[in-house]
């Protein structure tokens, strides 16, 4: 019976890797170019915040400087149980800081529903929201993208998220490797299909009118991806802007990164049992293959717990003297099945580095040390398996002020030198 167990765990694992594989394909191709539209739409720029003082300065700077008319966007900053002088340092520039204080609801998702409710007070309306992290910088043209997808009908568009310090450490080259892959290869190639793509967290817009509709109703640990659920299954799919740059601060440190995807991961079981068998019946009753996708998105994570505890399982029969092995796929497939099946996961990674013209050397050399980062999320998810009724909002530490311009001015000499 565990042979049968482990063959079964073997072969859903096998089957969702070629399906990704697959549907991977299909981002190596760009888009054809977008149509531009004059600035029209009013923006309420969001900003969410908790102790954020050292840092929020430089987003707020950013945000002041974008390339579209001032009086077509205002900021506001929730400074969501804060300790420290972060509304003082909003208000140094102008901008409009709402101080929240509910230590018993804690968490960004919270925090949104607080201040949407706010923002629907208020006298002035806006025709979208945005939403950034503290610790963001976005490109000028965010908004002026936004504006363009919003006349063409979308009603949820995410930006294309990327890494303000990939080179800082081999944890945020792993970071940032991750997230050029997702965007070419996952979040591309999805929106090349006509698929829904997934809200990153950051970057994120919304059309007004959407929002009173639905309501925010995102407060678990990953906002994200429960309010991307929500959408799809009303029949409304979330859109990529490939252009509209959102450069997030990842963890330094392995210790603060597994807090960061500890949180993420606990999060993603509690929107698995929540929305993966809805979004199912749904796509087997209206042979919907969007929804098919996204339910299949939605437990990722049970995905990856069958890996770890499949492989665990062969790795420590291979390690014990045994007469009677547990069963393994590749003992019915051809020889070369295993070595063609690593190689062509393994090449996915420099491929999409070069799809999206990275120049950074060393993040060429961290492709080495992937492989651990990428075997950190086994035991990561494991205890977020054990732990995923945690609803505790862990923080991550930001304290190095990067300005747009360092980014931008590295990535030209990169290319320059490239």
């Amino acid at each position: 019976m565990f042979n049968v167990l482990l063959v079964a765990a073997q072969i859903l694992v096998a089957c969702v890797g070629v399906y990704q594989f697959a549907i991977s394909l299909f981002g190596l191709r760009k888009r054809k170019a977008r149509r531009r539209h004059e600035p029209k739409h009013s923006f309420a720029v969001i900003v969410a915040a908790h102790n954020e003082e050292r840092v929020i300065g430089a987003l707020l700077d950013n945000l002041l400087k974008l390339d579209y008319p001032r009086e077509l966007y205002d900021i506001f900053v929730i400074c969501d149980n804060c300790t420290d002088r972060t509304a003082d340092v909003v208000r140094a520039y102008g901008v409009h800081a709402f101080e929240r204080r509910n230590p018993a609801l804690r968490g960004k998702g919270h925090a949104i529903e607080w201040m949407l409710n706010e923002l629907w007070k208020m006298p002035k309306s806006y025709d979208a929201v945005v939403m950034f992290d503290a610790d963001n910088l976005v490109s000028p043209d965010f908004l002026r993208c936004m504006n363009d997808d919003l006349c063409e009908g979308h009603r949820v568009i995410q930006g294309y998220l990327d890494t303000k310090n990939p080179t800082d450490s081999w944890v945020t080259a792993a970071y940032g490797i991750t997230y050029w892959y997702c965007n070419r290869l996952w979040q591309l190639s999805r929106t090349n299909l006509g698929m829904a793509n997934f809200l990153g967290g950051t970057g994120m817009c919304f059309e007004t009118r959407l929002l009173k509709e639905m309501g925010w109703g995102a407060t678990s640990l990953v906002e994200d991806l429960e309010f991307t659920m929500r959408c799809i299954k009303r029949g409304i799919y979330p859109v990529l802007d490939y252009d509209a740059k959102v450069y997030d601060e990842k963890p330094i440190t392995l210790r603060a990164s597994a807090r960061q995807r500890l949180r993420w991961m606990q999060g993603h079981f509690c929107v698995a049992r929540r929305y993966f068998l809805p979004l199912l019946l749904d796509a087997l009753r209206e042979r919907n293959f969007i929804k098919f996708d996204a339910a299949l998105y939605s437990v990722t994570v049970y995905n990856v717990l069958i890996a770890f505890l499949a492989t665990a399982a062969l790795w420590i029969d291979n390690l014990l003297p045994s007469a009677n092995r547990f069963a393994s796929i590749y003992e019915w497939l051809p020889s070369w099945t295993p070595g063609a099946a690593l190689t062509l996961s393994a090449l996915q990674f420099p491929a999409a580095l070069l799809l999206e013209r990275v120049k950074e050397p060393r993040v060429y050399a961290h492709l080495l040390t992937m492989p651990l980062f990428l075997l950190t999320w086994w035991p990561i998810t494991l205890y977020a398996f054990f732990t995923q009724n945690n609803r505790e909002w862990s923080h991550t530490q930001h304290t190095r002020v990067i300005r747009l311009e360092e980014i931008r001015g590295k990535r030209v000499r990169f290319n320059e030198n490239g």
